[in-house]
């Protein structure tokens, strides 16, 4: 299980999201594997990413278990990580 972070350097509410986890990185208990969009098209296109920031929860064999969309709070985070 790993959780997908995707972002661009562009996008502001990214950069804010990215802080957050900064700040709750001790209590995330899944791994995180961030995804610039502009540099990896092919995978953002895989997930069907058409905003970010995007967390998809993925499986070990790489298959969707959940996904939050855009802005969230440390609360909302912790809720998301929770499997």
């Amino acid at each position: 299980m790993k959780v997908l972070k995707f972002y661009a350097d562009w996008c502001q509410p990214c950069k804010m999201v990215s802080v957050i986890m900064e700040g709750a990185k001790d209590k995330l208990t899944i791994p995180v594997e961030e995804i610039n969009i502009d540099e990896n098209n092919a995978i953002a296109k895989k997930y069907g990413i058409r905003g970010v920031p995007t967390l998809v929860m993925v499986d070990d064999e790489g298959v969707e278990v959940k996904r939050q969309v855009g802005m969230v709070t440390e609360g909302t985070l912790l809720k998301f990580f929770e499997v």
